[in-house]
């Protein structure tokens, strides 16, 4: 299947004492970390933003996706860098948050930290609870993509949202609530004040939920959704980097 244009992968190979996954969001693609990737490089770590499975195509074969697949590619992507790299710091966007988190569970201190903008682990929407019976039916709804304050700036997604991938990503969410507790490296919790797509409580569960003793939490007031698209893309970036400084200095005492 082509790869729409804007949407490949992206890698920067750096230093080896720091490397970065960037995990992008649910419908989305690559192009919406790409500036932050940028950022990462310019300040000297090795950087990888892949595409996940049925992302940056068509919606028709991400609803042939789920979120393992989408998993095991951060998870491949994680282990690569592992092995080049001294510390890997995993940073998502939206569903990339959610990934970012069930790693952060599953691989424990070898996950060196993780900042999060706008993470999701549920939904309020009442409709998504029938998603499990609409995955039989409803091939797509309407989509998710776009929300973005600034003007002239938009987000290369889909505009439908593939119904049964959708009901894969509510399970994800459930198995990243019930293991929450299990992680306990550094957080940066980046969420906007204004979200049309992922509500607010969403940060609230993850920041009561996790045992990270290190756990700042940054409210973005110029943005919506995609925040790393959005007028407070730079102070995203620079936190981050503040952020991965921040906890190797910690590490080296």
């Amino acid at each position: 299947m082509p790869v729409l244009a804007g949407a490949e992968p992206f890698s920067h190979t750096g230093s080896p004492d720091v490397g970065v996954l960037l995990c992008h969001g649910f419908t989305g693609s690559p192009a919406s970390m790409r500036p932050w990737g940028e950022h990462l490089a310019e300040a000297g770590y090795t950087v990888r933003g892949p595409r996940l499975p049925g992302h940056g195509t068509t919606w028709r074969e991400m609803n042939r996706t789920g979120w393992t697949d989408w998993y095991a590619c951060v998870e491949a992507e994680f282990g690569e860098l592992a092995r080049d790299c001294e510390s890997v710091f995993v940073f998502g966007l939206s569903m990339g948050g959610t990934l970012a988190l069930r790693l952060a569970e599953q691989h424990g201190d070898a996950v060196a930290g993780l900042a999060l903008v706008n993470p999701s682990v549920l939904t309020l929407r009442r409709d998504a609870r029938l998603l499990p019976l609409l995955a039989r039916f409803v091939p797509s709804v309407k989509g998710v993509a776009g929300d973005i304050a600034k003007p002239g700036v938009t987000e290369l997604a889909y505009g439908r949202t593939p119904v049964r991938a959708a009901a894969s990503l509510a399970q994800l969410w459930k198995l990243v609530r019930a293991d929450l507790h299990k992680v306990t490296q550094p957080l940066l919790l980046l969420h906007s004040v204004v979200d049309h797509v992922v509500e607010p409580v969403n940060s609230r569960i993850i920041a009561e939920g996790v045992r990270s003793t290190d756990l700042t939490e940054v409210l973005l007031h110029d943005s919506y959704h995609v925040a790393t698209l959005d007028n407070d893309a730079p102070l995203i970036f620079e936190r981050s980097v503040e952020f991965v400084r921040s906890v190797r200095q910690v590490g080296a005492r």
